[in-house]
């Protein structure tokens, strides 16, 4: 499986803040910190935009280190990815990405 496929399917390749990463970019991050910040209503800073992937090794955001259901999720079970688990299908957390994220759910299915 594409090591930047994350553990909900997401693909971390194209991810606002693994580009930041990726490109040393601290425009890029502040941008990314500051659609975020609003987006999410809470403050994100530049600072927190460093992350190379939700399964690759290297910094990860705040969020997908410590705080994601999904990852700690799936890390706890012993999965690469959800797609390893049986309620893949029907998983309340994971269809929180999925219902806007049909692609993730495929990602997860290959």
């Amino acid at each position: 499986m594409n090591e930047y496929i994350a553990y909900c399917g997401i693909d971390c390749s194209k991810c606002e803040a693994r580009i930041a990463t990726a490109n040393n970019d601290d425009d890029h991050r502040r941008k990314v910190a500051d659609l975020w910040s609003k987006l999410n209503g809470v403050s994100i800073t530049a600072e927190m935009i460093n992350c190379t992937g939700c399964r690759v090794d290297g910094a990860k955001t705040p969020y997908c280190e410590t705080l994601c259901p999904i990852r700690r999720c799936a890390s706890e079970k012993g999965f690469v990815t959800c797609g390893g688990c049986e309620s893949v299908d029907s998983c309340e957390k994971l269809g929180a990405i999925t219902k806007n994220d049909p692609a993730a759910l495929d990602n997860l299915k290959k």
